[in-house]
C-alpha cells in the first residue's frame, strides 16, 4: 500500500500555492486587476471566516483534470485519483492545520465537514465525503455530514442560504470545512451561511484546488511566476503569518512522524 508521502510526492510537480499579494483576492486568492476583492466575494456570501485554498487549478491543467475526473468516471482508475487527493489534504493538513487553527482565532476544529455537491443530478455520497470521512487521518475522526443539498431552485454558481440545509443544531462549534474545488465559492460560501445559521463558530474552508483561467488578464504571467516545485511546508496562512508576525514556518517539506508510512485505504483496498 503507498504512503500518503509517495501518493502525493508527484503532485509537487503541478501544484501552484497561492501567495497574498497585490493584485490578489484578500479572501479566495483570485487573481483580480488590482482589486481588493474579485467580483465574486464582492457581491457573493461571506460566512467563512478563513478561506485557504492548497493549490490554484488552472483550467486544462493536471489538477484540474484530477478534480473533474475523480468525481465525475465512474472507472476503476479513478480510485487511484481519489487516492491521491486524499493523500494531498491528509499531507497538507498533517503539516498546515495548527495554521488554521491560529489564523481562525480558535483553539481547534472539533467538527470536520464536507460541501455537498450543487448539481443535484449527482450520484450520491460524493467521491468527497468518502476523502474526508474514510480515508484523510487527519479528518475521519471528525467528521461527519453537517450539511445536505436541498431541492431549493438554485443557479450554478450561484450563491445561496437556501442551497444546503444542517443535518443538526450547532453551539458554537469551529468548523473546517472541505471543499474540492472553489470556482466562485458560491458552493462553499452557502454551505458556510447554512452551517453558520444552524449554530457554528468560526469555519476555516480548505479548499484543494482554487480554479483559475490562465488566459484571463495577467493570469499566466502571474502563474508563470509562482515557486516551483510545491513546498509542502508551505501555506497561504503561515506565509500570512510569518510576514505578519514574524512567526516561522514549518520547515519546508516537514512532515510529522509516521506520514511516510501512513496510507488512505479505500474500501476493498485490503
Amino acid at each position: 500500500m503507498r504512503s500518503v508521502i509517495a501518493l502525493s510526492d508527484p503532485y509537487a510537480n503541478f501544484l501552484l500555492a497561492p501567495r497574498r499579494d497585490d493584485g490578489v483576492c484578500r479572501r479566495c486568492f483570485n487573481i483580480t486587476d488590482g482589486y481588493a476583492l474579485c467580483f465574486a466575494c464582492e457581491h457573493g456570501g461571506n460566512s467563512i471566516d478563513v478561506v485557504a485554498p492548497i493549490s490554484y487549478s488552472v483550467a486544462g491543467g493536471q489538477l484540474h483534470h484530477v478534480l473533474a475526473a475523480y468525481k465525475r468516471s465512474p472507472a476503476e482508475w479513478t480510485r487511484t485519483l481519489t487516492r491521491q487527493l486524499a493523500a494531498v489534504l491528509w499531507r497538507h493538513l498533517a503539516v498546515h492545520e495548527p495554521c488554521l487553527v491560529r489564523a481562525a482565532g480558535v483553539e481547534g476544529f472539533t467538527r470536520v465537514t464536507w460541501v455537498p455537491s450543487g448539481e443535484a443530478a449527482r450520484p450520491q455520497p460524493h467521491p468527497l465525503e468518502e476523502i474526508v470521512s474514510g480515508l484523510v487521518g487527519p479528518t475521519r475522526d471528525r467528521a461527519a455530514p453537517l450539511l445536505r443539498r436541498t431541492d431549493h431552485p438554485v443557479p450554478l454558481h450561484s450563491f445561496s442560504p437556501d442551497r444546503f440545509a444542517a443535518t443538526t443544531r450547532l453551539a458554537g462549534e469551529p468548523i473546517l470545512l472541505i471543499d474540492d474545488t472553489w470556482t466562485t465559492g458560491a458552493n462553499a460560501q452557502s454551505a458556510a451561511a447554512t452551517l453558520k445559521k444552524a449554530g457554528s463558530g468560526p469555519i476555516a474552508a480548505v479548499v484543494i484546488g482554487r480554479y483559475l483561467s490562465r488566459s484571463w488578464g495577467e493570469n499566466l504571467r502571474r502563474l508563470r511566476a509562482l515557486p516551483s516545485p510545491y513546498d509542502w511546508g508551505r501555506c497561504v496562512c503561515c506565509a500570512a503569518d510569518t510576514e505578519e508576525t514574524g512567526h516561522p514556518m514549518p520547515a519546508s517539506g516537514s512532515a510529522p512522524p509516521g506520514l511516510k508510512h501512513a496510507a488512505p485505504v479505500l474500501p476493498g483496498d485490503r
